[in-house]
Formats: structure tokens, C-alpha cells, sequence
């Protein structure tokens, strides 16, 4: 018997260490993702985008920043996806968010409206920011209500 518990030993051990390192992952994804739901502006989903920053000044420099930045989004959208299946505990849905917002393509301004502007998503983000002092996130109105349609 003391010889079965001495070779399941390692095994025991190697799946503590998943778990471990699980955990610690989760704490960590937490911790980011409500440190970006707290620093975003609360205007960002109702302003106009203006290009801003010295990476506009030069093309080569603009194409690969904006390369490596779609890239990263593309990885976080995938981790959001990963996080978001049954039992892995994480932020899934709030990496999807931060990925598409790091992503560009056509539609994308709309769609992340569309996404912060869900009352269940809006009141939980506008919770986590009203803990820290911050302001709720501004959702503009759909342009169709502003042109009477």
C-alpha cells in the first residue's frame, strides 16, 4: 500500500501545481482586466477617434506598430474565447472586449457599442468603476433614436 501512495505521489503533485498555477493565472487575468475596465475613459465609447501619437508620423513605423497591435488582439480574443468555456475560470467575456478593442476592422466601433451597451454588461462594468471612485462609462445614444427613426 505505501508503494501505491509513493508512485501516485508525483502525479498528486503535478496536478496541485496545475491547479496553482490555474489560480494564480485567473488572479492575475482578473487583476488586468479590471484594471483596464477601471483606466478606460469614460467617454471612449461616445468620442470621435482621432489618430494621435508619434507612430502617425512615420509609415513604417505606423504599419508595424499596427501589425503587432491587431496581433495582440487577435491572442487576447482567443485567451477571452479560451477563458469562456466551461469550467476555466476567468474574465473571458472582458478579453473578448479588450481584444476587439485592440483589433481593427470595419464595423468594429459599432459592434463595441453595441457589446458595452448590453444593460447587464454596463451595470457590471459601471459597478467595478464606482468602487474605485471612477465615473460609469458613457453609452451615446443609437443614431438611429438622434435622427427620429
Amino acid at each position: 500500500m505505501l508503494a501505491t501512495l509513493k508512485s501516485w505521489l508525483p502525479q498528486v503533485q503535478a496536478v496541485g501545481w496545475t491547479v496553482v498555477v490555474a489560480l494564480v493565472a485567473s488572479g492575475l487575468t482578473i487583476a488586468v482586466g479590471m484594471a483596464l475596465v477601471v483606466r478606460l475613459p469614460a467617454d471612449y465609447f461616445v468620442r470621435d477617434r482621432e489618430p494621435r501619437g508619434f507612430w502617425h508620423l512615420h509609415p513604417a513605423l505606423r504599419w508595424t506598430l499596427l501589425i503587432a497591435k491587431n496581433a495582440l488582439g487577435w491572442l487576447v480574443i482567443l485567451f477571452g474565447l479560451l477563458l469562456s468555456l466551461p469550467l476555466v475560470p476567468g474574465p473571458g467575456f472582458l478579453f473578448i472586449l479588450v481584444g476587439l478593442g485592440l483589433v481593427d476592422f470595419p464595423g468594429k466601433r459599432s459592434l463595441e457599442r453595441r457589446l458595452i451597451g448590453l444593460p447587464r454588461v454596463l451595470a457590471s462594468l459601471n459597478r467595478l468603476r464606482a468602487r474605485f471612485g471612477r465615473p460609469p462609462i458613457q453609452v451615446g445614444e443609437d443614431r438611429d433614436h438622434r435622427r427620429g427613426a
